[in-house]
């Protein structure tokens, strides 16, 4: 076969506006600009080069490390054919279906089950650049849980006026029921989820924080696996750092936030047709304790218990995967059965820990985060790792004018909306629906957050026509206890897959990539 034949090809897909569209249903403030399409002949070698755009593409733009990985990866790419690796991707594929590792997608009415998009190229991050991503997300989640802490106690952030405190008693995350209950080293977010971008200058940023059930490490995990079984060489070559320890560490996290010693933990799941099951499931099976419903589990005398074929067993952890509102039909909603009768009860009376807390959500929410970096200074008296992304809280009336007269650049969201949902995309509407926003920020104000447009990083993604650029983000699992605070390195790097687009999530389109933290020395 001739050289150009056999070596792989630079996609020639490029962004137009209605693939920028997609943006309108990603939570995120990010849509690129579209930029002008350049001259591209087939490539056999510096694979990577040819993708060069003005976006921060991370195998190519880091001047921070020499990209020796970057390299052996581009390398392992340019000798083998797009054949080749669409034969590697459906194995993955399979391999991800033989492993059960499927989702459902919300609203769809045949509940079809997926699996995951995986991509072959890994995601690279140097150890140095991981340090300070996991530093960051550290310190933010301690900074968090204080807060939680605060304003189900003292409220001394509220007293002092750095939040509004009818923004944080009003929310509808905020549970009374919480008020003045005491946790153990003042830990409500046992795991919590960082989503973090890059944008244009290769700087960092928190996009969101996730603390009431983040999902998506089973992915991360199994990620690493397959890129193990079809890429071992390159794996080895790179001494990557380990992930595989998480479900140790996860439930060593758990035993430590008990109340006795060697607790019996379980995982409460909604059940099988949630779109996250399968990661419920694994992570059960990993940790070797027991996934249970709502039905194996029953409340006698303040204490929980689960029933098992050797007769019932006091539970003293449950790591669950439902949300507040489905926790107690007792305490929240009635018409609940993914809960337990008396759940709370028991809770409220320190007989079982429920990870993570309720009311946890407060703090995670879009109305709140902005205060974050404050938070980090007020707590811990220290200068944030990791920025936000600018926000402008339309509540305020100095940041209300300028929103208001600003709207055709920025993104205005609800600042309890979810799922990319009531929002405007400035660069991408029309006069007459930047006029019918304007009106609805006026009316209430105090229901919307706006953020400036910033282009996210890109990373080379195998698609059906070869190498070409996609956007991506990363999540990194913080395990917290009252004793230390553990994150793996990398955490999950979602890419969309789509030109174009900034849908990452997978009920969405979006999909995978192994992330790989690396040792790099400075060239």
């Amino acid at each position: 076969m001739p050289e150009q034949e056999h070596n792989l090809n630079i996609s020639t897909d490029y962004y137009s506006p209605d693939q920028t569209a997609a943006v309108s249903v990603y939570s995120s403030t990010f849509i690129p600009d579209i930029p002008d399409i350049p001259e591209l002949s087939s490539i056999t070698t510096n694979l990577f080069e040819q993708l060069k755009s003005q976006f921060f593409n991370e195998m190519l733009d880091d001047k921070s490390f020499n990209g020796e990985a970057s390299k052996k990866i581009e390398q392992w790419l340019s000798i083998r054919s797009l054949d080749e690796l669409k034969v590697l991707g459906a194995q993955a594929k399979q391999h991800f279906l033989y492993q059960g590792i499927t989702f459902n997608v919300y609203g769809d009415q045949e509940g079809t089950e997926r699996t995951i998009p995986y991509d072959l190229i890994p995601r690279v991050i140097e150890k140095k650049q991981w340090e300070k991503i996991s530093s960051g997300c550290a310190q933010r989640v301690k900074a968090l849980n204080l807060f939680l802490d605060d304003i189900y106690h003292e409220q001394n952030i509220l007293k002092d006026g750095l939040i509004p405190a009818h923004q944080v008693m009003a929310h509808e995350a905020f549970q009374p029921h919480m008020l003045r209950h005491h946790l153990k080293g003042k830990v409500y977010s046992q795991i919590s989820g960082i989503d973090i971008i890059r944008d244009g200058r290769g700087d960092f940023f928190v996009l969101e924080d996730n603390l009431r059930t983040p999902s998506g490490v089973s992915y991360m995990l199994e990620s690493r696996k397959i890129s193990q079984k079809l890429m071992p060489d390159l794996c080895s070559s790179n001494n990557l750092q380990g992930i595989e320890q998480y479900p140790t560490l996860l439930r060593a996290i758990l035993e430590e936030n008990a109340y006795v010693d060697k607790p019996f933990i379980v995982v409460l799941t909604p059940g099988r047709f949630n779109s996250a099951y399968y990661e419920h499931a694994f992570l059960a099976r990993e940790m070797d304790v027991p996934l249970v419903t709502s039905r194996d589990l029953f409340v006698e005398n303040d204490k929980v218990f689960a029933k098992t074929i050797r007769g019932r067993q006091q539970v003293d952890v449950i790591y669950r995967r439902v949300d507040d509102e489905f926790l107690d039909p007792l305490v929240f909603r009635a018409d609940s059965t993914l809960g337990v009768a008396g759940l709370m009860s028991a809770y409220l009376q320190n007989n079982v820990v429920i990870a993570n807390a309720p009311g946890t959500g407060v703090a995670d929410d879009k109305s709140i985060y902005p205060y974050v970096d404050q938070m980090i200074q007020y707590y811990l008296g220290e200068t944030p790792i990791l920025s936000n992304v600018p926000t402008y809280q339309c509540r305020d009336s100095e940041q209300l004018d300028y929103v208001l007269n600003n709207l055709e650049k920025l993104v205005v969201k609800e600042a309890q909306g979810s799922g990319g949902y009531g929002m405007l995309i400035g660069p991408q509407a029309d006069q007459q629906q930047i006029e019918q926003f304007r009106q609805k920020i006026m009316q209430t104000p105090h229901l919307y957050i706006a953020q400036p447009t910033l282009a996210l990083s890109v990373a080379p993604t195998l698609t059906t026509d070869g190498v070409a650029e996609r956007h991506i983000d990363l999540r990194p699992f913080v395990l917290s206890s009252p004793y230390r605070t553990e994150i793996v390195p990398g955490g999950l790097t979602r890419v969309a897959m789509q030109a174009g687009s900034l849908v990452v999530n997978s009920s969405q389109g979006g999909g995978i990539k192994d992330t790989w933290v690396v040792e790099s020395l400075h060239s």
